[in-house]
C-alpha cells in the first residue's frame, strides 16, 4: 500500500535532486529520507529513483507517482481540511425525524440553538411516529430520532432500544380534554372512571393503544368514535362537541385549543420523550450537539 507521508518524500527528493536536500525541506534526516524511499519502492514493487554518483533521476514509475502524488496529496489534504471542520463543528450535516407534536415544541428551539452556536452545522427535518421513526435511524434515514414511549410499555421498549443510545428528554403528562360546556370542564382533576360513557376521540396509533390501556385499567372500554393522526383534528372534533381526548401536553401546547378544556386526569400517566441515535453516530460532534440542544429546550419548555 502506497502511503501518503511516502509520496511526499519521493515529491520533495524530485524537486531538489537529493536526499540530503529533501531532508532539509521536509525537517527530517537523510537517512529518514532514505528509508522513505526503500518502503515506497518496496511498496510499488519497482524502482522508482536511479541514483548515480552526480544525479538522482526518476524512473518511468516513479514519473508517474510524482505526477500523480500533487493531485493525492491535495485531496487528502482537502479532505483533512473538511474532516477537522466537521469534528470542529464548523460544518457538519444532521437528518432529525420528531414526531408532530415534538417538531413544533421542542425542535424549533433547539435547532435554533444549534445554529446560533454552530452555524455551519446543517440540520434537516421530516416527521415520522414511532416506531417507522426508529426504523429510520437503524435503516440508515436519519441521525436523531426524536421520538416517545408510554410508561405502561417501558420494559417492552428499552428491550426494542437496547442497541440505541437513548437521551431522556422529557415526560410528557397525558390531559384530559373536554368541551367548554362538558359537565366536567370546570373540574380541578377527573378520574378515567368518570368518561366510561363518553364519545372518544383517539389520536396516533401508539397514543390510541395507550388510550385503551388506560380505559380498560379504570374498568371500561373506551367507545372510539373518532380517530385521527391529526392533533389539530382532535381539538377541533372535541371543540365541536364532538368527543372527549386524553393528549400529551406538548400535543396541547401545539395547538390552540378553541371551545375546548383540558382537565388533569387520574391516575396520572406520562409518555417519555426520547432522543435516540446509533453509538456511533453518538461521537460524532454534530450529532452530539443535537442532542444536548433538544435536551436544553426541554428544561425550557
Amino acid at each position: 500500500m502506497i502511503e501518503a507521508r511516502h509520496l511526499r518524500v519521493l515529491r520533495a527528493v524530485a524537486a531538489t535532486g537529493s536526499f540530503s536536500a529533501a531532508a532539509r525541506e521536509l525537517g527530517c534526516t537523510q537517512p529518514a529520507v532514505s528509508q522513505q524511499m526503500k518502503a515506497l519502492e518496496a511498496s510499488a514493487g519497482t524502482p522508482l529513483l536511479i541514483r548515480a554518483a552526480r544525479e538522482m533521476r526518476l524512473t518511468q514509475a516513479g514519473e508517474v507517482l510524482v505526477r500523480h502524488a500533487s493531485g493525492i496529496l491535495a485531496g487528502l489534504t482537502a479532505a483533512e481540511e473538511e474532516v477537522a471542520a466537521i469534528a470542529g463543528l464548523r460544518a457538519g450535516r444532521v437528518r432529525l425525524v420528531s414526531f408532530p407534536s415534538g417538531s413544533s415544541t421542542l425542535v424549533p428551539t433547539a435547532l435554533a440553538r444549534l445554529r446560533a452556536a454552530h452555524p455551519g452545522t446543517r440540520v434537516s427535518l421530516v416527521e415520522a411516529e414511532p416506531p417507522r421513526s426508529i426504523e429510520m435511524l437503524r435503516e440508515g434515514d436519519c441521525d436523531v430520532a426524536l421520538a416517545f414511549r408510554y410508561g405502561a410499555g417501558k420494559a417492552e421498549g428499552q428491550a426494542e432500544w437496547d442497541d440505541l443510545v437513548v437521551r431522556p428528554i422529557l415526560a410528557d403528562r397525558l390531559v384530559g380534554l373536554v368541551p367548554e360546556g362538558h359537565r366536567l370542564a370546570g373540574a380541578g382533576s377527573v378520574g378515567m372512571a368518570e368518561l366510561a360513557d363518553e364519545s372518544w376521540i383517539a389520536g396516533c396509533p401508539r397514543c390510541r393503544r395507550q388510550l385503551v390501556d388506560v380505559c380498560e385499567e379504570a374498568g371500561f372500554t373506551p367507545r372510539i368514535d373518532f380517530a385521527t393522526d391529526d392533533y389539530p383534528a382532535v381539538v377541533g372534533l372535541v371543540g365541536a362537541g364532538l368527543g372527549v381526548a386524553v393528549l400529551p401536553e406538548l400535543a396541547i401546547e401545539s395547538v390552540r385549543p378553541r371551545g375546548a378544556r383540558t382537565v388533569a386526569v387520574e391516575p396520572a400517566v406520562e409518555r417519555e420523550i426520547v432522543a435516540l441515535t446509533l453509538p456511533d453516530l453518538a461521537q460524532v460532534p454534530a450529532v452530539a450537539a443535537t442532542l444536548d440542544e433538544l435536551t436544553r429546550a426541554a428544561a425550557r419548555a
